[in-house]
């Protein structure tokens, strides 16, 4: 099993930054890969960002291109994204997700690649 465990969510002004973090524990063995998700009401659950162990290949959203950075830690089990330049429309719930299986640059996209999901932190976005 494997627990995470999201923080960094608030309210900012659009055009301001937060800094989301991810702290994974329990069985993180391998090479496993962390993404960044979002889900605003009435809205599927999106891809935002991900990045796999290497840390040699991340994805982002067309949308948040240029305006959020992804990163990890392995020595802490812990992922991290940088948002910058918010917008009204980046308001949602953010997930941390974390799948121990292979990922290629399609299906790290795609939630059915993750095992285990945090609990969410929610990041408000005023205009």
């Amino acid at each position: 099993q494997v627990q995470l465990v999201e923080s960094g969510g608030g309210l900012v002004q659009a055009g301001g930054s937060l800094r989301l973090s991810c702290a994974a524990s329990g069985r993180t063995v391998g090479p496993y890969t962390m993404s960044w998700f979002r889900q605003a009401p009435g809205k599927e659950r999106e891809f935002v960002a991900g990045i796999i162990y290497s840390r040699i290949f991340s994805k982002y959203a067309e949308s948040v291109k240029g305006r959020f950075t992804i990163s990890r830690d392995n020595a802490k089990s812990t992922v991290y994204l940088q948002m910058n330049s918010l917008k009204p429309e980046d308001t949602a719930g953010y997930y941390c997700a974390y799948s121990p299986r292979p990922v290629t640059e399609v299906s790290i996209t795609t939630t059915s690649v993750y095992s285990y999901w945090g609990q969410g932190t929610q990041v408000t976005v005023a205009s």
